[in-house]
């Protein structure tokens, strides 16, 4: 499952696709923090706080990482490697853990 787990790291920095979604992270805490008016705007609150962030960042990271395990998935059905994967001395388990954990630690 380690190795599984390096090779999604070193595939996702491997490609644009990873840096789009750092940006896109990046761009909605950004929205969120700054632009937007609500309970989130650190400028309306008056004073500087991260609460705002640790509470706005793990509701986009629920949509951001199923994303891009899926995405891992896609690929490797693209590829047509997911047959070998399959093949491997893994369990289903393992192997969706690999992938999400992979993508979990980006």
């Amino acid at each position: 499952m380690k190795a599984l787990l390096l090779r999604e790291i070193k595939s996702f920095f491997g490609s644009p696709i990873g840096y789009l979604v750092i940006a896109i992270f990046l761009l909605l805490n950004g929205l969120f923090l700054w632009v937007f008016p609500g309970d989130f705007n650190i400028p309306d609150s008056g004073f500087a706080d991260m609460a705002p962030f640790f509470t706005l960042s793990p509701w986009i990271f629920i949509f951001l990482i199923p994303a891009v395990t899926m995405r891992s998935f896609s690929d490797e059905k693209k590829q047509g490697t997911i047959e070998l994967l399959f093949t491997k001395p893994l369990s289903i388990w393992e192997i969706v853990n690999g992938k999400f954990f992979g993508a979990f630690i980006l």
